[in-house]
């Protein structure tokens, strides 16, 4: 029961916190199409990396934006 709580609580804290949706979705397909295309299984892992990228991207530009 400990193990399963050790991970349970991590995804909760990051759920809870807002994204940035649109970078997040746009990379997601982006790096699932291209991980699928790079080899079988990787996918998955080439739509999270996506999401991480666009993410940040967007998060830069908005910071940018913020500043002006």
């Amino acid at each position: 029961m400990r193990f399963v709580a050790l991970f349970a609580l991590p995804i909760a804290m990051v759920a809870g916190q807002p994204a940035f949706a649109k970078g997040c979705i746009r990379g997601a397909v982006v790096g699932g199409v291209a991980g699928h295309m790079v080899g079988k299984g990787h996918g998955k892992l080439g739509a999270v990396a996506g999401c991480i990228a666009a993410h940040h991207h967007y998060a830069k530009q908005a910071k940018a934006a913020a500043k002006r």
